[in-house]
């Protein structure tokens, strides 16, 4: 893992410009991994900004520009419940972007959240050997990955003092969340880590002093999970609304966007 990594973020004035941006990102990294390799392989979070993305590329101008036959859909993390269930991120992709795209289904890798824990992520995990043609140690690399951040810090389903921060042999994992009295599947740290280009979307005031710590405060993944995600590439890129970047440093702009760069050492 590279020793120092390179945050780049941009924050814009509302999450509708943030989703705006995340869906401009999605059709660009796809259309090109497309390109170059003929298939693009992306992982989803849940979540209000995805939810917003995904309203978005199901609708003109980004639907007619997603080349929809070459895509790989999977899912950083899942709750443990049904796909019908309220709680299930597939469930609302399912609603607010399946079901509008033509998006082949054999094409669609969702966690199954209905089966035994254990049971749902050792088979995710087979899915990514097969898919990525894995031997051995090797992990998937995604071509996009995006990732939330929750108020405590998580990412993906890495939640604080929790097993799964600490894995790094499988891929995914089962992963108990006491603070939550519940179960999910989630992708492993190192699998994250692998991808291509790594995305936070990240709005919200409440999440400012969360945000600030985890890219300018003391290295303490145990308490702050998602300074694991550390991209082998080199770096992480932040999509954020003006009240989750609040504290952050913003050294120029981009278009509608302030932009700031931060390098995250360990």
């Amino acid at each position: 893992m590279a020793q120092n990594t390179i945050a780049d973020f941009l924050v814009y004035d509302t999450p509708e410009r943030v989703a705006q941006a995340a869906a401009e990102v999605f059709t660009k990294y796809v259309a090109e991994a497309a390109q170059a390799r003929g298939v693009a392989r992306v992982a989803i979070s849940g979540g209000t900004t995805p939810k917003r993305m995904f309203a978005l590329l199901a609708a003109a101008p980004f639907a007619q520009q997603v080349p929809w036959d070459k895509l790989e859909l999977y899912w950083v993390d899942e709750r443990c419940v049904g796909p019908d269930d309220a709680d299930s991120n597939y469930r609302m992709t399912r609603e607010q972007l399946l079901s509008k795209v033509p998006l082949p289904a054999d094409k669609v890798f969702r966690m199954e959240g209905e089966l035994d824990p254990e049971e749902g992520a050792a088979k995710y995990e087979t899915y990514l050997r097969n898919n990525f043609r894995l031997e051995g140690a090797q992990a998937p690399a995604f071509d996009l990955v995006f990732l939330g951040m929750g108020d405590d810090g998580h990412t993906a389903s890495l939640f604080p003092h929790t097993e799964a921060i600490n894995e790094l042999g499988r891929l995914v994992v089962a992963n108990h969340v006491p603070q939550k009295d519940t179960w999910r599947i989630t992708l492993t740290a190192p699998v994250i880590n692998q991808g291509k280009r790594v995305v936070f979307l990240i709005e919200g005031g409440a999440k400012a002093d969360r945000l600030h710590d985890v890219l300018l405060g003391d290295y303490d993944p145990e308490t702050l999970p998602s300074q694991l995600i550390r991209p082998e590439s080199g770096h992480v890129y932040l999509l954020l609304d003006a009240e989750a970047a609040r504290r952050l440093p913003k050294v120029g702009m981009h278009g509608d966007a302030e932009t700031g760069t931060l390098e995250l050492c360990r």
